[in-house]
């Protein structure tokens, strides 16, 4: 019924994810379960009934927890081949059903959020962490080469957390500390893209007294596996300052400075449609590869009235505001393949652990306890977004 939901709007494509625990419920299982593949096929088949394109996200926040238990997480280098054994099974199965892939969703992030990101725990070191990080580089970059070899004329990207970070002032002390930051979240992409690490980030290794191991083959395996395309997630931006009296604002997986400049959502997070254009520029600018926004939106409070409706002016004024300035972007020479929005139905928001903080054009009756009949609800931005695929982001009001 969602799919139908989603044709209905308009959707040429619909970003999902496959759980690795679906597949191989240990993670280090002989065999594949087949009951979770034939559930994919199923999803992949009503996707194709209403010409839905599927861009598939191999890993989204679902490593297997025996992965984690038996072997320490992302911290082993077995997890490796686990990883690339899974992924083949699935380009494997799926081959005539998925051309677009994403290997690691949101990679940056695990810094802040280790067990969720890499399967380490909270206190973890940033040696450990940054270990972490390189095994699933080397992973990425093997199912990368994988995926072409299995697929032709598949198309696999890497996806980071774009925490797109300003200077709080014109302080030269403000400004390298912004410098630092920006170059940190960038790095995971440029090891996606260029199939090496930057030169600063060693040396910043290096002053930190951080040692990440590396296996004399793992250069060649970066540099083999090179993404075709760099997508994002973008829900706000933040600012940096080395006052440490300077008020910080919640935003994703990472507090920041806050902009005195931008209005805020109901959670804090700072809503900067201007940002989104910048980033997609020094996105492109750096990397010259096609981009995609693969999640952008609000959490809201939305009232359901007495006759059923909801009225989300809100919601349909920040995403008028984002895509407008996505299409500037593309007037200035931006390649983008696509758009999907987080999400196109109401679901628990993982910051919080709530459904009242909604995201979607499709109300889901639950509640925050779980209560509810989940029945399916159009708002008023369903209508306009359909409008807005109608005509490929040209009419916007």
């Amino acid at each position: 019924e969602d799919i139908a939901l989603f044709a209905e709007m308009g959707f040429n494509c619909l970003r999902v994810s496959i759980a690795w625990t679906r597949i191989y419920p240990n993670g280090d299982d002989a065999e594949p379960n087949e009951a979770g593949l034939a559930f994919y096929d199923k999803l992949f088949d009503e996707m194709a009934k209403h010409n839905i394109t599927p861009l598939v996200t191999l890993s989204h926040y679902e490593m297997p927890w025996a992965l984690v238990k038996n072997y320490g997480g992302w911290g082993s280098r077995e997890v490796i081949g686990f990883f690339e054994r899974y992924a083949r099974t699935v380009f494997s199965r799926y081959k005539n059903k998925v051309k677009l892939w994403l290997t690691f969703n949101e990679i940056n992030m695990s810094l802040h959020a280790p067990m969720t990101g890499v399967g380490l725990p909270a206190g973890s070191s940033k040696g450990e962490v940054y270990q972490a990080i390189h095994h699933q580089l080397v992973a990425s970059a093997m199912v990368v080469k994988d995926c072409h070899e299995i697929i032709p004329g598949s198309k696999v990207g890497c996806m980071l957390t774009k925490l797109t970070t300003y200077a709080r002032t014109c302080a030269p002390d403000d400004e390298l500390a912004t410098q630092a930051k920006n170059l940190e979240n960038l790095f995971y992409a440029d090891v996606h893209v260029w199939g090496e690490y930057p030169r600063l980030i060693l040396k910043m290794f290096e002053r930190k007294g951080i040692h990440v191991e590396m296996l004399p083959e793992d250069a060649a395996t970066l540099k083999a596996g090179c993404v075709d395309f760099v997508s994002c997630s973008y829900y706000m931006t933040m600012t940096e300052s080395v006052d440490p009296n300077a008020e910080r604002t919640p935003g994703n997986t990472v507090l920041g400075v806050k902009n005195p400049y931008l209005p805020s959502t109901d959670w804090g997070w700072q809503i900067d449609p201007k940002g989104l254009r910048y980033s997609l520029i020094e996105l492109y600018d750096r990397y010259r590869k096609p981009l995609m926004v693969v999640e952008n939106g609000m959490g809201a409070k939305d009232v359901v009235e007495a006759d059923g409706s909801i009225h989300d002016p809100y919601r349909v004024e920040y995403f008028r505001q984002h895509i407008s300035e996505m299409g500037k972007a593309i007037d200035e020479g931006v390649e983008m393949w696509g758009y999907t929005t987080w999400a196109p139905i109401d679901l628990i928001s993982a910051s919080t652990n709530q459904m009242s903080k909604r995201y979607g054009f499709i109300y889901v009756d639950q509640d925050d306890m779980g209560n509810g009949t989940l029945a399916r609800s159009r708002k008023d931005s369903f209508y306009w977004y359909k409008k807005v695929i109608a005509s490929n982001g040209e009419d916007l009001d």
